[in-house]
């Protein structure tokens, strides 16, 4: 049986090669393939499921590498969505067959794709609130049953509206592997411009997995200086080699006074939570002065209940701001951060695991080591 790999630099993937043909063409499509489907909590099956058929303006993709996201593993241990269901949206791969009156992508072509695209003319799209879009809310990226994402299979279908405005072309010198991270980087942006951070300013990542440090990355680049904080020793390290000026263990109880201390006792400028847990958001509005922000990021099911006292927000004004999924304005902006290499996201990729070991490789995710950190499904 094959293992998984344990990386800590950059994978490397070779280009899918061949011809390009005209719309409504493809390659051999098998009828079958291999796909993981979560069919009860806490539980994904390899099995043998049908390919999704392709209709007028949908593309299919032979899925390369499909990065496991928090959303995912909420879903699958938590129930939070009906079985069956193949999961997974952070993917990349090729175009392996186009439907009859489709003319923007080719057979051969290296993409990653988008699960979710607004349509661009409602109330909340005109407001760039293109999450709460009823588009946006319908997934139009599938491997079979119910549209959720579909890239823990082999192969996933592209609706029309995904296919015509949520696919993005990859260059031959980008993996597959690095490509997986064009979609949570662009969550990433978004929720970095909502907390408005700005240069000078400080600003605390609690959490230090891997969207906590993606959110270091991106955070960064606007010149604001960043803290962060984790109880595990080696994350902590890993932020600093990415960046933090320093990093803090949360579980001494000196998280909010050390955080003081650094900013001339006012408290961090903004605080962006990357923890699903309410006592980090309580953390989170101690350790923000008056007047700042704290952005929740990963405090999104439905079950999850925060108290805080209401002078935080009432008497000392400060935001709680909440970011959710993609924003479709800034897909060429926000994808060119990892086209053009300017984020090290590989340096947080710690193991692929094969897609026959897709179980394994989502209970590593649902309970993390000191070890892991992001973690891909390698398809091909």
């Amino acid at each position: 049986m094959s293992t998984a790999i344990n990386i800590g630099a950059q994978a490397a993937t070779s280009p899918v090669a061949g011809p390009t043909t005209s719309a409504g063409s493809s390659r051999v499509v098998p009828k079958t393939m291999r796909a993981g489907v979560y069919r009860e909590k806490g539980v994904v099956r390899v099995e043998e499921v049908p390919v999704p058929e392709v209709g007028p303006d949908e593309v299919l993709i032979k899925v390369a590498a499909c990065g496991i996201c928090g959303t995912d593993i909420k879903k699958i241990f938590h129930a939070y969505v009906p079985a069956p269901q193949i999961l997974g949206h952070e993917l990349a791969g090729t175009v392996i067959a186009i439907g009859p009156g489709h003319t923007k992508w080719r057979v051969g072509d290296r993409v990653m794709s988008f699960h979710h695209v607004p349509c661009g003319g409602c109330f909340y799209c005109h407001r760039r609130l293109f999450s709460q879009c009823a588009q946006y809310k319908t997934t139009g990226l599938t491997g079979g049953f119910t549209p959720n994402g579909g890239g823990f299979g082999e192969y996933v279908k592209a609706m029309p509206w995904v296919a015509e405005r949520g696919i993005v072309a990859l260059p031959d010198n980008v993996s597959f592997e690095e490509a997986t991270f064009i979609e949570p980087i662009n969550t990433i942006v978004k929720a970095v411009e909502k907390a408005r951070v700005a240069a000078g300013e400080s600003v605390l990542i609690a959490g230090c997995g891997p969207i906590g440090l993606q959110l270091l990355m991106v955070a960064r680049l606007s010149g604001a200086q960043i803290y962060t904080s984790d109880p595990m020793a080696i994350r902590r390290e890993k932020s600093v080699q990415l960046g933090a000026i320093e990093s803090f263990d949360p579980s001494n109880g000196k998280l909010v006074e050390t955080v003081k201390a650094r900013t001339e006792g006012r408290g961090a400028d903004a605080v962006l939570v990357a923890v699903a847990h309410p006592a980090v958001v309580i953390d989170a509005l101690a350790a923000v002065r008056p007047g700042g922000r704290v952005l929740l990021f990963a405090a999104n099911d439905p079950v999850t209940k925060i108290e805080f006292p209401a002078s935080a927000v009432g008497i000392d004004e400060k935001e709680i701001l909440g970011s959710y999924s993609a924003a479709a304005d800034i897909q060429e902006e926000a994808a060119s951060l990892v086209l053009r290499k300017n984020l090290p996201v590989l340096d947080i990729v710690s193991h692929i695991y094969p897609l026959d070991r897709i179980q394994e490789a989502l209970e590593l995710a649902n309970r993390p080591t000191a070890e892991s950190l992001k973690i891909l499904i390698a398809l091909e």
